[in-house]
């Protein structure tokens, strides 16, 4: 399905005065020309060393409360903007990143474990295999935008699990 990404965007001083449109535009970095997803996953690294502090029950609590709020800043955004899931709306990026790298605050922080999730998030984002292609093409609104990125950050949690576990590291 072809996003019409001509839409009319919001210029900088709608994004900081308009606070759904902000967060769900990634702070900005949904707004680059080319590679949003990838370029909004980026900026959800700083904010997962912000998490890093919290303990795990914490961690996993704000991960639903992302989500939650993710369905609602997704789905408001896409209907100013008046495209389903629009390239800039990056939000969905965020939480499913944090999701991917869940196996890292249980089994310990390493960079190249942090750059190994960054790439398998986004590897099984773009590609979207069974089932994370299910979720994209048959469920729509806020929850359809966040959720194929959650379903994409599980998929890439385990096989990053699965890879710590396996590297003895």
């Amino acid at each position: 399905m072809k996003v019409d990404t001509n839409t009319l965007l919001p210029d900088f001083q709608t994004l900081i005065t308009t606070p759904v449109q902000l967060l769900a535009l990634g702070f900005g970095s949904g707004l680059v020309p080319k590679a949003p997803g990838t370029v909004g996953t980026v900026a959800a690294i700083p904010f997962f060393f912000l998490l890093l502090l919290l303990p795990i029950w914490a961690y996993v609590t704000v991960l639903f409360i992302t989500f939650a709020l993710g369905i609602y800043l997704c789905q408001s955004t896409a209907d100013d903007l008046g495209v389903h899931d629009h390239p800039a709306i990056v939000w969905d990026e965020f939480v499913g990143l944090w999701v991917t790298l869940l196996p890292v605050i249980f089994l310990g922080f390493t960079w190249y474990w942090l750059v190994s999730g960054f790439i398998l998030f986004r590897f099984f984002d773009i590609i979207k295999p069974w089932p994370i292609r299910w979720f994209d093409q048959q469920i729509s609104g806020g929850l359809g935008i966040m959720l194929d990125d959650v379903v994409a950050g599980i998929v890439a949690a385990l096989c990053l699990w699965l890879l710590i576990i396996f590297s003895g590291s």
